[in-house]
């Protein structure tokens, strides 16, 4: 199994749930409104858990959907997969279904770390598209974290990949200094 410390972690999304936001606040701490859209983007953050610290290098990919052929860089050396969706847009957690169903076809593995996160939790109920209920029970029948956050919110944003490490850590068993990350 590879090492956790040089892992990387797409993350796959419909192209607005806010996976670059959740990025931009991850690793440089702050909130970033507008930007261009993403093609590809590589991060490189180290992030202590515990006494432990790791070398975590995080994909943001373009924005995919339910069409989109997942490249073999989405799966090669990935270790953990953060699926985001906009919890003001059912489409794009029907999206979300999708590539997780495309990448568990091709991981070749049983066990798929993977944290489910329902983005723009901070905007209004009127606009919600999403049930927190319904985001939960999909990560229940995936064996996946669920989270909601606010790309706006640090503290969520960080806890985000806090738990992608410890379940690549409870999937692999290989508790090492890098991981590799897709934000999807």
């Amino acid at each position: 199994s590879p090492a956790l410390g040089d892992a990387e972690t797409p993350a796959l999304c419909f192209p607005t749930p806010g996976k670059t936001s959740l990025a931009h606040q991850f690793v440089e701490g702050k909130f970033v409104e507008c930007y261009e859209p993403t093609v590809e983007s590589s991060y490189n953050k180290v992030v202590v858990v515990g006494k432990d610290e790791f070398q975590l290098q995080l994909v943001d990919t373009a924005g995919q959907d339910e069409y989109s052929i997942l490249p073999h860089s989405f799966i090669i050396g990935i270790h953990g997969y953060v699926l985001v969706y906009s919890v003001t847009s059912l489409r794009s957690f029907q999206v979300v279904k999708t590539l997780h169903t495309k990448l568990y076809e091709s991981w070749g593995r049983t066990r798929m770390p993977v944290v489910l996160v329902g983005n723009k939790a901070d905007l209004t109920l009127q606009s919600r598209e999403v049930r927190t209920d319904e985001g939960k029970k999909l990560a229940e029948s995936w064996g996946a974290v669920f989270l909601e956050s606010s790309a706006k919110e640090n503290q969520v944003t960080q806890g985000i990949f806090m738990r992608i490490i410890e379940e690549i850590d409870r999937v692999d068993n290989s508790y090492d200094r890098s991981a590799g990350c897709c934000l999807m």
